[in-house]
């Protein structure tokens, strides 16, 4: 196994270079077909969220497969190899493997126990299967995520370790009061209706709202969320759909606003809300700004959320060069007539939003800094306890997998030498009646089974202990196998179309 992955993240990376590396679905597509096009990999996959980017490959090279994916990280995502390397991390093998079920479980999210990676992580599988670009390797390894995040939700309390996202943004909105009591009654605008925008919805329904307005670029997905709000048997919101051109006049009746899109641009700009409001913006003459409406991205992209574990967003290496910032005014302290809520990576509203009179604004950012000082909980040693158990059970399982075709490739050939010493047997003695010839071709197999059983249990149980990998090596040698025989039992299994099916 030479699985590596190259990635940046949250804890690698400051906001605005993870915004400007975030890649559309297309993008990834590309990224995958690419890799698998260079040289040292023979397999890929691509995690991409709106706090991480990680590219998986099978490389038969550490140090040529982490230079060909760093480049390619940098091709994709736009950003300069040389302003991108400081915030890359590189894992291998072993390592690797544990980055990945620990992102499964949620350890390595902004806000430890976060559930909704886990339909990231499936994304990416189907995204690789459908490519053809994920082969035995990442099949397993995906696969295994899996179900190791599902096996930390169900086996600990890692849901009580942190809080959705969603909740979390409330109570941060709230500022210290009950969230249900604060949002009753209010009217809150949804922008965006994929899957995050969706579980945003539903929360706000849940905690009280009277009113819903969901828009969308494309209105029959606003609508169809809509229609899921007003169905469900927990709640008894009013709910609606409307054109993104509408946005502007909702938002001089919203109280509540929460945006997350797939949109390249910003959403809302400091300018906009000041207008619906009807006061000025206090902003720095160099804020960027955008059209209130964006050209639409590519795609329908659903931006999901993220977590911090114990708060601890670790800033960027040290080596790293200072991240560019846009100085901001401080967070309005009047009365708040409209609060903010943006969930989407690359940002949804403009930073700025900070300055308008009578807005209040939570983004990812802010949600890294609010959630610092949240405890650790025990569950959250528990679910380590589980990453390092399955990883060492997953690198046992490849290890004896490495194994089997040679084991497969030595039956077979014994099964071959039986057939030919029967088929030479009758030659010899034609006048063996029925019974007889059965009787001593179930005692010759007999036989070679028992001489076979031994030798290769026990190479299967070397071969999943560290270093085992030799074994598959020295049993070829000694029964002299031909390569071209093993390959063909590797290339069957991988092909079988029940693999990694669960």
């Amino acid at each position: 196994m030479s699985l590596l992955v190259v990635g940046l993240s949250h804890r690698s990376a400051p906001v605005s270079v993870l915004e400007r590396a975030s890649l559309a679905a297309d993008a990834q597509a590309k990224l995958l077909q690419d890799t698998l096009a260079a040289e040292p990999a023979t397999e890929a996959a691509v995690l991409a969220t709106c706090n991480r980017i990680e590219l998986y490959a099978d490389v038969d090279k550490f140090h040529a497969g982490v230079a060909e994916l760093s480049t390619l990280l940098a091709q994709h995502s736009g950003v300069g190899l040389e302003e991108l390397t400081p915030y890359l991390y590189v894992h291998y093998e072993d390592r690797a493997v544990h980055h990945l079920f620990s992102v499964a479980c949620g350890l390595d999210s902004m806000v430890v126990g976060e559930g909704q990676i886990l339909g990231q992580i499936k994304d990416a599988l189907a995204r690789g299967q459908e490519l053809h670009t994920a082969g035995r390797l990442l099949n397993d390894l995906f696969q295994q995520a899996l179900r190791v995040g599902k096996r930390a939700h169900s086996e600990t309390g890692i849901d009580r370790a942190g809080q959705s996202l969603v909740s979390f943004g409330l109570q941060q909105l709230a500022a210290g009061a009950d969230p249900a009591l604060w949002a009753e009654g209010k009217r809150a605008l949804v922008i965006g209706a994929g899957s995050m925008s969706s579980l945003a919805a539903a929360t706000l329904a849940r905690t009280g709202v009277a009113e819903i307005v969901v828009a969308n670029r494309t209105r029959s997905r606003a609508e169809r969320l809509v229609e899921i709000l007003r169905q469900g048997d927990d709640t008894a919101v009013s709910a609606h759909a409307v054109e993104m051109s509408a946005v502007g006049d909702e938002l001089t009746r919203a109280d509540i606003v929460v945006s997350c899109t797939g949109a390249t641009g910003l959403v809302l700009t400091a300018d906009a809300l000041a207008d619906a409001l009807g006061v000025t913006v206090d902003a720095p003459a160099d804020t960027p700004g955008a059209p209130l409406v964006p050209a639409p991205a590519p795609g329908d992209v659903d931006q999901h959320a993220a977590w911090v574990e114990n708060g601890s967003a670790t800033s960027a290496p040290a080596t790293a060069p200072a991240p560019p910032r846009i100085t901001l005014p401080a967070q309005s302290t009047g009365p708040v007539k409209l609060a903010l809520l943006d969930l989407a990576m690359p940002r949804d509203i403009d930073g700025a939003a900070h300055g308008v009179d009578g807005v209040r604004l939570v983004d990812i950012e802010s949600l890294a800094e609010a959630s610092a000082d949240a405890p650790m909980a025990a569950d959250v040693d528990r679910v380590r306890t589980i990453v390092a158990d399955e990883v060492a059970a997953f690198g046992a399982a490849q290890r004896a997998a490495h194994v089997a075709p040679t084991v497969v490739a030595l039956r077979t050939m014994a099964a071959d030498v039986v057939a030919g010493e029967i088929a030479r047997l009758d030659g010899r003695l034609p006048d063996l009646n029925d019974k007889q010839r059965a009787e001593i071709v179930q005692t010759v197999r007999r036989v070679v089974d028992k001489l076979l059983h031994a030798p290769t249990v026990r190479v299967k149980q070397l071969a999943s202990e560290p270093g085992g990998a030799g074994y598959a090596d020295a049993l070829r040698e000694l029964f002299d196998l031909d390569p071209q025989t093993v390959a063909a039992v590797s290339r069957a299994d991988l092909n079988d179309p029940n693999r990694g099916r669960s």
